[in-house]
């Protein structure tokens, strides 16, 4: 049943009483105040955020940009998908992940390899899972292996989700690095910020972070990772596209007492461009100089914050997180590219990674092609979900275990 329309226009009026109490029309102005405190920004007199290069912001007309050519002739994304975490009758806990690149322009034998992991946990105390490998499938073209979870009191569903997840995407990134030769793009960001937020998160999931392998071994493939593409001299990026960081708001709020809710939201105000009469412009891409942080999760692997068992190879500032915003007002959205300081402490690869950026933006109106072809290779459609999670519960003998939801969902689908 839906709200009769009495009561959307009640809904509406107490949203109305609400709106008159924020005014956003001085936030142009705290957005150009909050902007000057990023050169540098301070944290107790330690630098946590600085600019590489001049602290502008910057225009670029979408058709012109979007005709330029890539620095880069060939460019690789990667990405991973999940079915979601799932409980079973018999107190398993799993998720299942795939990872896949894509290749532009396309490679079909590339784009046929894949890396599956399960994650799977249990909390009964009999059960003595046996240390699993890798095994080879489907001709040699996919990996696959289970990866049983450290035992948790807790959110069992965000360990096995992460696991599989990040060990999935890191394992298929460094067992296919060989093929990319100008340009790899992660779908996500740098480092696995779903991994590296449970230090934040809960004093339990902190506690894996330093205490249990496979968390442990997943982070150091992301150091390796780096490494990997930096001694190859092939440039690594992230392509975030739904960025929920809240480090770089988070220091302006103290300072400044900054209104907006996330990073985001405050570059898109930075970044926003209205007419005279206050709509939007839509004719150019606006965006944000490189800046390298040392803020939030961004310092736990990049600024070595999070001790990892790895021998690192580099440098240490080489491993820093360094990104740069993009704002694409056609669809009022905000994209954050993070790339290894490795790379971008170079002024003409950080000019040749930014027009390339910006090109598949604005011809994409989205994210870089490769990215896409990856998204499309890795993605566990609905369907998909439903057919492998019945294979589960034959194989394991038992039923998912169902809540009112899937039942209130089911039944709305089929009205679909």
């Amino acid at each position: 049943m839906t709200l009769d329309p009495v009561h959307v226009d009640g809904i509406a009026q107490l949203a109305g009483r609400v709106g008159r109490t924020v005014d956003d029309r001085d936030h142009g102005e705290a957005a150009a105040t909050a902007w000057a405190f990023l050169d540098p920004l301070y944290d107790g007199g330690e630098t946590v955020l600085e600019p590489l290069g001049e602290h502008r912001r910057r225009k670029v007309a979408i058709e012109d940009i979007a005709l330029t050519e890539s620095p880069f002739p060939t460019q690789h994304g990667l990405d991973a998908g999940t079915i979601n975490p799932t409980t079973f009758k018999n107190g398993l806990v799993l998720d299942v992940s795939q990872a896949a690149m894509a290749a532009e322009p396309s490679d079909v034998e590339l784009h046929r390899g894949r890396t599956i992991v399960m994650t799977v946990h249990t909390n009964d105390r009999t059960a003595a899972p046996s240390a699993e490998g890798w095994r080879g499938s489907d001709r040699g073209y996919a990996r696959r292996r289970v990866l049983h979870a450290p035992r948790v009191d807790r959110y069992e569903q965000t360990v096995v989700h992460a696991l599989a997840l990040y060990l999935a995407e890191s394992e298929h990134a460094l067992a296919q690095a060989e093929v990319v030769e100008d340009l790899l793009v992660l779908d996500g960001p740098l480092y696995p910020t779903g991994l590296l937020k449970w230090e934040e998160r809960d004093p339990e999931l902190r506690r894996l972070l330093t205490d249990e392998k496979q968390p442990r071994d997943v982070l150091a493939n992301y150091l390796e990772l780096v490494e990997t593409f930096v001694e190859r001299d092939v440039p690594l990026v992230g392509f975030v596209k739904n960025s929920a960081s809240k480090a770089v708001t988070r220091l302006l709020r103290e300072k400044t007492g900054a209104p907006w809710v996330d990073d985001d939201a405050f570059f898109r105000r930075v970044l926003e461009r209205p007419d005279e009469d206050g709509e939007p412009r839509t004719d150019a891409l606006t965006f944000t100089g490189w800046f390298r942080s040392r803020l939030g999760t961004d310092a736990a692997l990049g600024c070595g914050e999070l001790e990892v068992p790895h021998e690192h190879s580099l440098d240490p500032e080489a491993y820093e997180v360094t990104f740069f915003v993009v704002y694409d007002p056609r669809d009022d959205l905000v994209y954050r590219v993070e790339a290894p300081y490795a790379f971008t402490r170079d002024p003409d690869l950080r000019a040749d990674l930014t027009t390339h950026l910006l090109s598949a933006v604005a011809a994409e109106r989205g994210p870089p092609l490769a990215v896409g072809k990856a998204d499309e290779l890795a993605r566990i459609d609905r369907q998909g979900k439903r057919t492998l999670r019945r294979r589960i519960e034959r194989e394991f003998d038992t039923d998912r275990q169902r809540s009112y939801n899937d039942k209130r969902w089911a039944a709305m689908e089929g009205m679909l």
